[in-house]
């Protein structure tokens, strides 16, 4: 039995689920369909959010309300067309973080057995935060681990999802205990994942790529300023892969991608960068995004298509894409490591 009733309880007090962990990983989120609307709700979900863009409601909402959510929704869902799951039915990014949970649900069951539950949600979109919360309390879980798999920190990313996580926590008659996984930019297996990755799409590649470039979701940069971490954290991912690839300066580097708005983000930008690059000789190049923990619309798309055009415009010859480490062995094992170090104390 999943429930029973405590003992030396009444015969008409309700049955109580066995208390379990719950282990909730967390991202971005996704689009229902690539039509307008469920677009456009999306975007507003999104674009709306004051983690991602700070400016004040009276300034910004009619902006987002008129022009953008007009215009943008086409535009954005012409982009997810181009790389759909349509055999699913959904976006890549949820069909990965689907096979990553499948994944690290087998291994924490292979350990914890039925004393853990692992399941996931979005910050924007389905499923929602609230609601897999919400599951997860009725199936006994008085302990949530929630996990943004964002390696890096940054308020927008990390730091609105447990936002969210928290406000769902506040809905909740009985609150769970709850923890918030760390970021992971450093940790040894997540970078040993990175490098293995950069090793085999290497090895496959007809010609060595003269550069690797590391490509991180942009900020504005004074989001550095006022105190974000997230910056130093990609400085330090790229130095420690470096360090670990056993490679000179010169053969590695960092940018940002993915700039919206008028104001200055973290440069120097990936779509411009590589484009410098194919002018100053390198003609072969390889693109990583190590601040994504799944391919999704920012590496499928504006990377492989948007930024490798700008690349071969500019004179580039070669480009070639390390896909994310999605739910690769090691990417999985590494992840398992820092959820476990983080139920620590409340399993054995």
């Amino acid at each position: 039995m999943t429930a029973e009733r405590p003992a030396h309880a009444p015969a008409d007090h309700p049955r109580i689920p066995r208390e379990k962990v719950g282990v909730l990983i967390a991202n971005l989120g996704t689009p229902d369909d690539t039509s307008y609307w469920p677009m456009r709700r999306y975007l507003n979900e999104f674009l709306s959010d004051k983690r991602v863009i700070d400016y004040p409601a009276w300034k910004w909402q009619p902006i987002l309300q008129g022009i953008v959510l007009s215009t943008r929704p086409f535009k954005s869902g012409a982009a997810y067309r181009t790389i759909w799951n349509e055999e699913a039915n959904e976006s890549p990014l949820m069909t990965i973080t689907k096979q990553q949970v499948s994944k690290l649900g087998a291994r924490m069951h292979e350990r914890y057995g039925d004393a853990v539950m692992v399941d996931y949600c979005m910050r924007y979109g389905n499923p929602s935060t609230p609601s897999v919360v919400r599951r997860m309390v009725a199936a006994g879980c008085t302990r949530i681990l929630f996990c943004p798999l964002y390696p890096q920190y940054a308020g927008a990313t990390t730091a609105t999802a447990n936002d969210q996580f928290f406000r769902a926590l506040m809905q909740e008659k009985r609150q769970p205990a709850s923890r918030t996984l760390p970021p992971y930019f450093d940790d040894p297996a997540y970078i040993e994942a990175l490098a293995a990755s950069v090793e085999r799409a290497y090895a496959a590649a007809d010609r060595e790529p003269d550069i690797l470039v590391c490509s991180y979701h942009g900020l504005p940069f004074r989001y550095l300023t006022e105190g974000d971490p997230y910056h130093c954290q990609c400085q330090k991912t790229t130095r420690l892969l470096k360090e670990r690839l056993g490679w000179s300066d010169d053969r590695i580097t960092t940018t940002f991608q993915s700039k919206f708005g008028p104001e200055e983000w973290l440069k120097p930008y990936t779509v411009e960068e590589v484009a410098r690059l194919a002018e100053n000789g390198r003609k072969r190049i390889a693109v990583i995004a190590p601040a994504f923990s799944a391919d999704c619309i920012e590496t499928l798309e504006e990377i492989n298509e948007e930024i490798r055009e700008s690349f071969e415009h500019a004179g580039g010859e070669s480009f070639t894409y390390v896909p994310c480490l999605n739910d690769d062995e090691a990417h999985i094992a590494a992840l398992t490591g820092r959820i476990e170090a983080n139920l620590a104390g409340w399993l054995d």
